[in-house]
């Protein structure tokens, strides 16, 4: 059986080198990092040192680094947890971008079942935070999120824009940065933002792992109960191996975003002219403005997106629809429905992310059997 070409690295990408040995080297220690005897202590500098590289890869101090079991955990805390602290102040509202991923946009909705009010920070054709929305981030506001790169299309956000409306209003910014980290320069104290989120799996850690970094002056309202282990804000043991593994993927990603970058621009290129020089009609890229070269969001006219995935996958590729799946029912995707598109167009996109371990070979494979795909969607739709 050939290799299978995968391209979603931006639903979770391989565990790095570094990543596994770390892991292992880490589940070599017994000790519970809150233990006060010798192999607690041990866990314990284990856990701070992967902290101050952490820190050190983002541009924080280690004293603003939250460990947390991912980024969906790390959406929760600055969203959830910034408004409950700041109730007592009269912010009552969170304004989110109408183009967030679940992890925020749910939390916020379910603020509002609490009493909370829902800002929705509407997007452009590109989808992208329009410029007349931002007065919107006001005193009644008591957290504003917006994601650094959205995951379904790699559309960049104006951050300085929300660290901007933050300052301005009192609010606390946020930032979804997981699909930003290892292809971006993410750097925390240079961004002005009080809050951002990265998730482990999509750095080349394993799964279970990831971090909010939280602005020492920003005071968050624990979510759930227990010892706060993580600065009073996240209760529960700290996997420190799980920690290590985070430090070391986030150090290699960032030491190569630059090489990683440029050649998932190369790769973009020849997926998008290798597409363009095949005669298929009838498809175009989602997204636009400045986008991340490693997310290609395609749409292609007269085609349910979940037929050409099972088709693609049958032929040995591996992408996603982008889109939300319940109870076996294919949503449009809500990102693209929020940019404007109707829903035709938004059940016709595919996903194609870009890794560390992604070549031109890979592209040439889906190139090879894309257009064909397509096609027999097309009769099929």
């Amino acid at each position: 059986m050939s290799a299978r070409v995968y391209l979603d690295h931006a639903a979770g990408t391989v565990v790095s080198p570094a990543a596994r040995t770390a892991l292992v080297e880490g589940l070599a220690l017994t000790g519970n990092p809150s233990s006060l005897h010798a192999s607690g202590r041990a866990a314990r500098r284990l856990l701070e040192e992967s902290r101050e590289s952490l820190a050190a890869s983002l541009g924080a101090h280690p004293g603003e680094v939250v460990l947390t079991s991912g980024g969906t955990e790390g959406d929760n805390l600055a969203v959830r947890g910034g408004w409950r602290a700041r109730r007592a102040e009269g912010r009552d509202a969170v304004a989110v971008s109408t183009v967030e991923h679940l992890a925020v946009a749910a939390t916020a909705a379910a603020l509002a079942e609490d009493g909370g009010r829902v800002v929705g920070l509407g997007v452009d054709a590109d989808g992208r935070v329009r410029e007349d929305v931002w007065d919107r981030v006001d005193e009644r506001v008591a957290v504003a999120s917006v994601m650094w790169v959205n995951n379904e299309t790699g559309t960049l956000q104006p951050l300085d824009r929300l660290v901007e409306a933050c300052r301005r209003s009192g609010a606390w910014s946020h930032s979804d940065a997981v699909q930003a980290v290892g292809v971006l320069d993410v750097d925390f104290a240079a961004s002005g933002l009080d809050l951002l989120t990265v998730s482990g799996h999509k750095l080349g850690a394993p799964v279970g792992v990831g971090a909010l970094l939280v602005r020492r002056e920003v005071r968050l309202h624990p979510v759930g109960s227990g010892g706060g282990q993580e600065r009073d804000i996240r209760s529960g043991t700290v996997p420190a191996a799980l920690a290590a593994a985070l430090a070391a993927a986030c150090a290699e990603a960032v030491a190569g975003r630059a090489e990683h970058r440029r050649r998932a621009s190369e790769l973009t290129g020849r997926l998008l002219a290798g597409l363009a020089a095949s005669g298929l009609e009838g498809w175009r890229r989602n997204g636009g403005g400045e986008v991340s070269p490693a997310v290609v969001n395609l749409g292609f006219e007269g085609v349910r997106a979940d037929d050409l995935l099972m088709l693609l996958d049958a032929a040995g590729i591996d992408c996603s629809t982008g889109s939300a799946c319940s109870a076996g029912v294919v949503q449009p995707s809500a990102v693209l429905l929020a940019a404007g598109a109707d829903e035709a167009t938004a059940r016709s996109a595919l996903r194609f992310s870009f890794g560390p371990t992604t070549t031109a070979e890979d592209v040439d494979a889906l190139l090879r059997v894309l257009p064909g795909a397509v096609r027999t969607a097309r009769r099929v739709a």
